[in-house]
């Protein structure tokens, strides 16, 4: 099984844009569905708080803390696809900050549910 690490849109979520929160995205992660490749356990979930300076920082210590490296790390879908979008960084530039600095591939999303 996997080990993924998910970082999610810390204002999304907590603006009530439409994300509950991360429910969608530990569901997808448990199921293999979405943008996971099989069931995954989700060894850590971090929002990124604004203006996204400490994300980096968070995920090492994330690591550190748990005493496990992630496979992957998902950016969120709430992350990837905000509307309106990140006033401070596009999803692409955090994902290439967050590979270059912890050396895990980042994957784009995490689940592709729809809202009812």
């Amino acid at each position: 099984m996997k080990k993924v690490a998910i970082v999610g849109c810390g204002a999304y979520i907590d603006s009530g844009y439409g994300c509950p929160g991360e429910w969608r995205c530990l569901k997808a992660a448990a199921m293999g569905e979405g943008k996971f490749e099989e069931q995954s356990q989700v060894v850590f979930w971090i929002t990124c708080e604004c203006p996204g300076k400490t994300v980096v920082p968070n995920i090492k210590m994330a690591m550190q803390l748990s005493e496990v490296k992630p496979d992957k790390i998902h950016l969120s879908t709430c992350l990837v696809g905000s509307k309106p979008a990140c006033p401070y960084c596009t999803s692409e530039e955090m994902a290439k900050m967050i590979e270059e600095a912890v050396g895990i591939p980042v994957v784009m999303g995490t689940h592709e549910y729809k809202k009812k």
